[in-house]
């Protein structure tokens, strides 16, 4: 806003000091006792003149940004899409901004947009984290309160918050073995990625016992993956696989694109789950059985746990004791197997 638009001009033109002005529109009226009529008449002009708070002036006043950063290893993934879009919601709620940023797999993209996170002075983070190695992570939330949400690494001090991926593919598994099928092709995603690796963990210890081969392929959380290693798979192996367990919801739908162009039946010919939900797998012809990873739980726990550790900083407290959880999912059984 310009000139005369700003909290001495609203004290002004309602008859009420500047301080009662400040302390209404920075929300502060119940902890200060002013009366209902007087946040009406206040706000209402602050209204009418199109007020903005100087959130420089502001950010300096208070020692706070009120701007958490989010990073996420792929943007285009639907699943972190999904989950940044709660996270938004669940910090603006709190009347917080969201710094967005995408490694996109990269740890050296990753330590670029944690640091930049650290110099534009965000008060906390909440970070999908994609490196091998907690090393940054830990030094910078030295300095910036930082919680882990949806990956974490084994050895860390840091808190987090994921699924229990052993939990659900070992779930998930033993429910196609229940279902009687016995040459399982697994499509796994990013390698390093530790939600991936538990996959595979629960994947492999509910073959033990058993009478059904397997097999592992691919590389990334991606469309493109599902489809190549299906494709390549069905047309090359000796093996003849009647089910495909995709590690995440768009490896699924490469694989449903090259069973297709291969003739192949989804839940006749082939049957077909896949590691997490999304709306569109309920729409599919046949709906696909998955397994749901509960991504509203797991971020407001995230960031009741982020905005803990802020709190206790900032008043110079001792932090809230290390929260690392693994929330277990749920098996959604649709008509794909």
């Amino acid at each position: 806003m310009s000139g005369k638009n700003n909290i001495v001009s609203i004290s002004e033109q309602t008859g009420y000091s500047a301080s009662t002005v400040s302390r209404v529109l920075s929300g502060k009226a119940a902890q200060y006792r002013i009366s209902q009529a007087a946040v009406d008449i206040i706000t209402k002009e602050a209204e009418r003149c199109h007020y903005r708070p100087n959130l420089v002036a502001q950010s300096l006043r208070t020692q706070t940004t009120k701007t958490i950063g989010l990073l996420i290893p792929g943007i285009e993934n639907p699943f972190f899409s999904n989950l940044a879009a709660i996270v938004i919601s669940l910090l603006d709620a709190r009347g917080y901004h969201t710094l967005l940023a995408d490694s996109r797999e990269s740890e050296a993209e990753e330590k670029h947009e944690l640091q930049l996170f650290q110099s534009r002075g965000v008060d906390g983070i909440l970070c999908a984290p994609a490196s091998a190695s907690p090393a940054v992570h830990e030094e910078i939330a030295r300095q910036v309160p930082m919680v882990l949400i949806d990956r974490y690494f084994r050895q860390t001090t840091l808190p987090y918050v994921c699924t229990d991926n052993y939990a659900g593919s070992k779930m998930a598994t033993e429910f196609l073995i229940g279902k009687g099928y016995r040459r399982i092709l697994a499509i796994q995603g990013v390698e390093l990625s530790l939600p991936n690796q538990e996959r595979v963990r629960g994947f492999l210890d509910s073959l033990k016992g058993s009478d059904a081969v397997h097999d592992i392929v691919g590389d990334a959380f991606s469309v493109e993956n599902g489809y190549r290693e299906t494709l390549k798979a069905f047309k090359d192996s000796p093996r003849r696989y009647d089910a495909i367990f995709a590690f995440s919801s768009t490896i699924l739908l490469g694989a449903i694109s090259a069973l297709r162009e291969l003739s192949l039946r989804v839940g006749k010919d082939v049957g077909v789950l896949s590691f997490d939900n999304n709306g569109f797998l309920e729409f599919l012809d046949p709906a696909v059985t998955c397994v749901e990873q509960p991504l509203r739980e797991g971020a407001e726990i995230a960031v009741n746990m982020l905005f803990s550790i802020m709190e206790a900083r900032r008043k110079g407290q001792a932090e809230p004791e290390t929260l690392q959880q693994q929330i277990p999912p749920t098996l959604v059984v649709r008509g794909s197997c």
